[in-house]
């Protein structure tokens, strides 16, 4: 990435810019922006097919919008506010979501009686129907459907009575090309496969066979195994350890450890033995600055999050005084880490589309987001009225709510036991309701697409290398924004204030 004048000149003066004190210069382009290749990394190993990545809070990202934004392009990383066995329930639904190689089918014995599938699916919340039977010798002998539980007369029933014998199988090495030959040929919805000892290996459904084969999932993020990637966040130390052990379990992408402050003892020690114990990419932060993006990246990190204090419900700034200004943290950590062959995801700070641009010209190759996402259908949290509009409930990590009922608040802020200890660096409101989440980014992804065709990159590392800018003052961005106009009607990009 080249040297950038405007970042490179106000950090010689001792002076921090970010999204509004700056913008992109145009430049000669022959791109198109619906051709642009919007393609990215999240991690050293785990790529994007967009640079999106909604943020690791409790009223942001469980398995619903983590589905959803792997769906386009992207990447969720679910909170670490939950319990260890539910944030490894809320990975396992979005790598189950779909199912190109099914690698360890849930499968029931013969002699289990309906009631008790029954009561498993309710107890595991399981939006599958099919069923490879097993016997003692934990063989397959056959398979249970949806058909078969429609037609069942009797809970009383064991899965023997009402499976199907009459299985069509395949050896462990089936592709998926050749599993839709053979399911289509066969008129099979499900093609269990066995190994070379006679055991199940793994099964495929033909429904998300047929997805994969016809290309209809060229948009979506997926694993090599054809299942939607998701990453999870933890904290530091043994507990940190615990979550990642169940999370690797469930196939997690990438972990994060997500703290306020990431160069500290407690995250470098608890990346070494994150890397040394377990095969997974680790993305670490937060930080801002260059020489603390270089020591994580020194110690092992896969990918760098970038960002103090910029969140619309972060008070960090204010309540402690530290936090650097986004788009030069970005620069500084980006410059910092370029020889490593790491990505930077720039956290916090982003307002509007024509943010996502100026983050990546300044050096980010994704970037994460919180309050443009809070909101939407696939966010937790309940639709409330107020004023004749409908709102969710939007809080910081940090907020005093978020730290009396969450022990991994209080830690990811170094915060002790007990409420009345409690230093909060964060509030809790309401955002407007958006609609879902497909319709939202389509927004955003459409901002990047125009800010890299005004700049003439066909790609993220073109629009990470060309992008220059200029510095703006007040009366530059009072101007960039509309004015001496009563706006009427509503735009689905663009608003000024709530």
């Amino acid at each position: 990435m080249k040297d950038k004048f405007v970042l490179d000149e106000s950090s010689k003066k001792g002076i921090a810019l970010t999204f509004d004190d700056v913008r992109l210069r145009t430049g000669y382009s022959e791109v198109l922006p619906d051709n642009v290749d919007i393609g990215s990394r999240f991690s050293r190993n785990v790529s994007l097919k967009a640079p999106i990545v909604s943020a690791a809070m409790d009223t942001v990202t469980e398995y619903k919008m983590a589905i959803q934004i792997a769906k386009l392009g992207g990447i969720g990383v679910i909170h670490r506010n939950l319990s260890v066995e539910e944030q490894a329930f809320n990975v396992s639904k979005v790598k189950h979501h779909l199912n190109g190689l099914i690698e360890k089918p849930v499968c029931v014995f013969e002699n289990d009686s309906i009631k008790s599938i029954f009561d498993r699916i309710e107890e595991k919340k399981f939006t599958f129907r099919s069923f490879p039977v097993l016997n003692n010798e934990l063989k397959i002998v056959g398979l249970i459907t949806r058909n078969d539980f429609d037609f069942c007369d009797s809970l009383d029933c064991s899965a023997k009575d009402i499976m199907s014998i009459d299985l069509l199988t395949a050896p462990q090495e089936t592709t998926v090309e050749e599993a839709f030959v053979i399911m289509k040929k066969e008129k099979k919805k499900v093609l269990p496969l066995i190994d070379g000892n006679g055991f199940l290996a793994g099964m495929y459904s033909f429904s998300d066979v047929k997805r994969v084969k016809t290309g209809a999932l060229s948009s979506y993020n997926l694993d090599s195994k054809g299942r939607l990637r998701v990453a999870a966040a933890v904290g530091v130390g043994e507990e940190a350890l615990r979550r990642v052990r169940a999370l690797v379990e469930k196939d997690v992408d990438v972990i994060v450890i997500d703290t306020a402050h990431g160069d500290t003892k407690l995250v470098i020690d608890t990346l070494k033995k994150i890397k040394s114990e377990f095969a997974v990419d680790v993305v670490v932060g937060n930080v801002s600055v260059g020489e603390s993006a270089r020591r994580l990246a020194e110690a092992g990190a896969d990918g760098i999050k970038v960002g103090q204090g910029g969140g619309s419900i972060c008070t960090t700034r204010i309540i402690a005084g530290i936090g650097r200004p986004q788009v030069s943290a970005i620069y500084d950590c980006a410059k910092a880490v370029e020889s490593f062959g790491i990505p930077i995801c720039a956290d916090g700070g982003l307002r509007h589309s024509g943010d996502i641009p100026i983050a990546i010209a300044a050096g980010a190759h994704s970037v994460m987001m919180g309050s443009m996402l809070a909101g939407t259908e696939e966010a937790p949290g309940e639709v409330v009225f107020y004023q004749g509009r409908k709102w969710k409930v939007y809080r910081g990590m940090g907020s005093l709510e978020a730290m009396k009922s969450n022990e991994s608040s209080r830690e990811r802020y170094l915060q002790g036991e007990g409420k009345k200890q409690i230093i909060p660096e964060g509030v809790e409101g309401l955002v407007p309701c958006k609609g879902n989440v497909e319709e939202t980014i389509f927004q955003y992804l459409g901002g990047l697409r125009r800010g890299m065709g005004y700049a003439g990159a066909n790609t993220i590392e073109e629009l990470r290398e060309k992008g220059e800018f200029d510095q703006i003052s007040l009366a530059g961005i009072q101007e960039s924004h509309t004015h001496d106009v009563l706006i009427t009607k509503d735009s689905p990009n663009y608003t000024k204030e709530i």
